[in-house]
């Protein structure tokens, strides 16, 4: 089966950083790999992947702001649709652009949505349902204008993250600074609880950053430390009393959630989206209404143990599971297609 698997170039794959999409393209195309599948990585130049890599953007335009986004993700994706018969199947993970293509060509397409940025963009995916094959990262992320094959929550490579038995006493926001993922909410519920609280995490909107998180900060109670990459997240998490998620959307997966209880940290989460696909309540962590229920589970932390939160990522979320699931996926596409 030869794949051709198509990554975002907002950032490397895999990222160095921040870049939840690229990281689990990266995860599945070297466990494709691994089993012995033909994978071409179509990404950004600087990308790296023990498969064929195919890039015409040199670098990802969040890290080189020289590059245009929209003309070069025009020139990458119909790099790859120029070649689409070299390959059994197309696996886009770019969002909802490349389906415009899919009418012009005979390659089966498989589109991870990784989650809806506005309810904007759904006709270009009602447009092609009857066409394309969608798989949905959580039940919760469904649309209930589309077909779907399958629902696969990401899986992550447990080897990247040590279990942490015995935790220091501080609380763990790690996400985007943004309203989205609720920095200013993850403040205010460790100051009630009187908790020192690390931020981590790109910043998305430095607005809400200044208004909202920066007069807070003091470099001891409330510290932020910025981006983290691989090590300082493996040890921010795993060290962490429990991870905060206040979010305040409806989160589509959430790879921090499972990437904090693969250290072995239990999660409370705001009751959203898909957290209840991620987190059983009083076992891994806690589903919450909001920041006064959530200081109210801070203290019953101390009941969840820290062995469950790593198990469930070993019995659910391992990239072995995510990649065996896409390949039934890819499977069942290629029987259906003529």
């Amino acid at each position: 089966m030869r794949i051709a698997m198509l990554s975002p170039i907002a950032w490397r794959t895999p990222p160095r950083h921040y870049g939840p999409w690229e990281s689990v393209v990266s995860l599945l195309t070297e466990g494709l790999v691994s089993r012995g599948y033909d994978v071409t990585l179509f990404a950004t130049g600087d990308s790296e992947t023990s498969g064929k890599l195919h890039a015409i953007c040199p670098r990802g335009y969040e890290e080189d702001r020289s590059i245009m986004p929209k003309v070069w993700e025009c020139l990458h994706i119909s790099e790859l649709f120029e070649h689409a018969e070299d390959f059994d199947i197309i696996h886009n993970n770019f969002d909802f652009l490349p389906l415009t293509y899919t009418g012009l060509i005979t390659t089966p397409v498989v589109t991870t949505i990784h989650g809806f940025s506005s309810p904007g963009i759904l006709p270009v995916y009602k447009k092609y349902n009857s066409k394309a094959f969608y798989v949905s990262i959580s039940d919760a992320d469904r649309s209930p204008d589309l077909d779907y094959i399958k629902t696969i929550h990401h899986g992550i490579d447990i080897k990247q993250f040590d279990f942490q038995p015995g935790p220091d006493d501080y609380l763990l926001f790690f996400g985007r600074i943004h309203h989205d993922k609720g920095a200013r909410e993850a403040l205010e519920i460790a100051r009630t609880c009187n908790k020192k609280l690390i931020l981590a995490g790109i910043m998305q909107d430095e607005a809400y950053y200044h208004q909202y998180v920066e007069p807070h900060l003091d470099n001891y109670n409330a510290v932020y430390v910025g981006t983290a990459g691989p090590v300082q997240r493996n040890r921010l998490l795993g060290k962490a009393y429990a991870l905060l998620h206040p979010i305040n959307f409806n989160e589509p997966f959430g790879l921090s959630v499972i990437e904090s209880m693969a250290c072995g940290t239990p999660v409370i989460a705001f009751n959203k989206g898909s957290m209840p696909e991620l987190i059983e309540h009083g076992k891994n962590g806690f589903l919450v209404s909001g920041c006064e229920e959530a200081v109210e589970h801070v203290v019953r932390i101390k009941d969840i143990d820290r062995s469950d939160c790593r198990r469930t990522v070993e019995d659910r979320f391992t990239v072995d599971s995510m990649v065996e699931k896409y390949i039934d996926v890819y499977t069942q596409v290629l029987q259906k297609t003529p």
